[in-house]
């Protein structure tokens, strides 16, 4: 898998797979928390609890059988990746190294599955993958999606070319409202700004 960013914004400058998800549900919240330095208040003792009720679900699952059923040879846990092709850092759950000879990003979430894989937890994969790639030298063609809430339901996310060149696109984007500091335009989904940290100062 070969990938080029053609971004032409300083290398030096890097955000995380969580802001890319920030991003994703509001471009706004980007420039509150980067540009305006307005962090969420809510925002680390969220982490916190929900950190916390991952790594409970993570003591719960059968390692060896999901290591069998996704044919993995090996993996290493907790990974904290940067990217300084792709203006990446971020840390993720386990890096899985396949039969085939390809390695995948598997990423816990304290949440139930819903008939389909979201967008954004396939934009998260794509991105993992992204560093996986850079840092490893091996070849990503898919992630896996742990559901902790439905019962550790893993399900695969395949990955394509489009799939890197888009989340590299949104990488992009989220580096020019922090560089050049312009005010994007609001999420069009206005049930998310019902209980939005900024909702009182975005206009």
């Amino acid at each position: 898998m070969i990938v080029e960013s053609e971004s032409e914004l300083e290398p030096e400058v890097f955000i995380t797979v969580s802001d890319v998800m920030e991003y994703l549900f509001c471009p706004r919240f980007i420039y509150f928390m980067h540009c305006l330095g307005i962090p969420q208040h809510e925002e680390k003792r969220y982490k916190v609890l929900k950190g916390r009720a991952l790594h409970e679900a993570r003591e719960k699952v059968n390692k060896s059988y999901i290591r069998k059923k996704l044919r993995c040879v090996r993996k290493d846990v907790a990974v904290y990746l940067v990217s300084r092709q792709n203006h990446l850092k971020g840390e993720v759950d386990e890096v899985l190294f396949l039969e085939n000879g390809t390695a995948a990003p598997l990423d816990y979430k304290f949440a139930e599955f819903k008939d389909k894989v979201y967008r954004t937890h396939k934009y998260q994969s794509a991105l993992y993958g992204l560093m996986i790639a850079d840092n490893y030298g091996v070849d990503v063609n898919r992630g896996f999606v742990c559901y902790t809430r439905s019962n550790h339901l893993v399900k695969e996310v395949k990955l394509s070319n489009n799939d890197f060149e888009r989340a590299i696109a949104r990488v992009n984007e989220v580096l020019e409202i922090i560089q050049k500091g312009f005010y994007p335009e609001a999420t069009k989904y206005k049930v998310r700004c019902v209980d939005c940290t900024y909702r009182n100062i975005c206009v």
